[in-house]
């Protein structure tokens, strides 16, 4: 019985394990440390969420991230190991690195094993800044894939508006989350990967702090929405075209060559590029509704052989982003018509039915024609019947 109970106690979280408790900044670093002096052959072991990240043999050799088990990127280019002691360091920590750190030091003298836990909590230096105009959409990204024993929790100014279990055992969104809570009705929803959160068609009641909780990870973020009303000259222009023809959109704006400018069709993406990067109907919407009609110049947006179906709502948006804020500017809006080909319907119709006639007309003729000369008479009477 003793050996079995031996056994047990070298895996990874077993209960009894000493555990620290270690906060971090966003963008910065922390030290793990063993407390301990290496000697020769001592061998320390490293992990994360149960994988392996680094490993020391006193001074024979070591390794981390990717050198230890291959594909693992998370850390990469981020671990130091103290040749001396151990211990780790992670460089340009993310909210992504929370979540628990084992330690595993085996003796050469005594070969025995001796764990130690760290309880990592990464939290953001101060928030997260983000700038939106009315009427538009803008997603809080956690920055994290969930897994099944992921709880994900948003709260605006302290109330409960959307959560969802790794397990998708539960997800709610405003008023499902907490009763009475009609801010949001009907404007959000969540990643089912990541958790991150949309909003839609955002008014000024929206702006405040977002705080985002993930309980198995010990993670959170805030981020600190703004939102500010249209300017009267960003409003919709209206701009109306007739069918088949071609129709133009030209924000007429100065870029910065690393911003991303988007085009948006009432809420499709449609198209995008930074620098030299372009890309058109990417998403099997757009591509059922633009197939090859439409044409990018920089960030003006043409729209070829227009159909009735392509009237609505075209917005040009410019995201600047940067390690603590990012901000969606809508630089210009332009409202579109596609009218029909200027004939009404009833004259359409009966251009049709004339037509139509004029066909069963000739089909009549050309039978009687045919009887005509089945009878042996050549004459070339021809009478287009009713």
């Amino acid at each position: 019985m003793l050996g079995i109970f031996l056994t047990l106690c070298v895996l990874h979280g077993v209960f009894g394990v000493e555990t620290d408790r270690v906060t971090g900044k966003e963008g910065g670093s922390i030290t793990l440390p063993t407390n301990v002096q290496i000697i020769q052959k001592d061998r320390i072991k490293w992990f994360f969420q149960d994988t392996r990240i680094a490993q020391v043999i006193g001074n024979i050799s070591s390794c981390t991230d990717v050198q230890c088990k291959d594909g693992d990127e998370r850390f990469r280019d981020r671990l130091k190991l103290d040749p001396q002691t151990g211990s780790l360091t992670i460089s340009d920590i993310q909210h992504a690195d929370s979540g628990l750190y084992e330690l595993q030091i085996t003796s050469s003298i005594s070969n025995t094993d001796s764990l130690k836990s760290f309880n990592v909590t990464i939290r953001g230096a101060a928030g997260v800044f983000v700038s939106v105009m009315e009427g538009d959409s803008v997603t809080l990204n956690t920055g994290v894939q969930t897994n099944q024993r992921d709880r994900i929790r948003w709260y605006f100014n302290d109330t409960q508006i959307a959560q969802i279990n790794g397990d998708l055992s539960k997800i709610c969104t405003d008023v499902q989350c907490n009763e009475g809570t009609e801010r949001f009705r009907d404007r959000l929803k969540l990643d089912l990967q990541t958790g991150s959160l949309n909003i839609t068609n955002i008014t000024n009641t929206h702006s405040g702090v977002y705080h985002l909780q993930i309980n198995s990870r010990n993670s959170e973020k805030t981020f600190n929405l703004a939102v500010h009303g249209v300017p009267a000259g960003e409003r919709d222009e209206v701009k109306t075209v007739k069918e088949e023809e071609s129709v133009t959109l030209d924000p007429d704006v100065i870029k910065n060559t690393n911003d991303l400018i988007t085009w948006h069709f009432n809420d499709i993406l449609i198209a995008e590029f930074s620098g030299d990067q372009r890309k058109i109907c990417e998403d099997v919407q757009c591509k059922e509704r633009f197939r090859d009609r439409l044409k990018l110049d920089h960030q003006t947006l043409t729209v070829t052989n227009t159909r009735t179906t392509d009237s609505g709502r075209y917005t040009l948006r410019i995201i600047i982003s940067s390690s603590s804020s990012f901000s969606i500017r809508r630089i210009r809006s332009l409202s579109v018509t596609v009218t029909g080909s200027g004939r009404n319907p009833a004259a359409r119709a009966g251009i049709l039915g004339l037509v139509v006639a004029a066909a069963a007309a000739a089909v009549a003729a050309m039978i009687y024609i045919a009887r005509v000369k089945q009878q042996g008479k050549w004459c070339m009477l021809v009478q287009l019947s009713d």
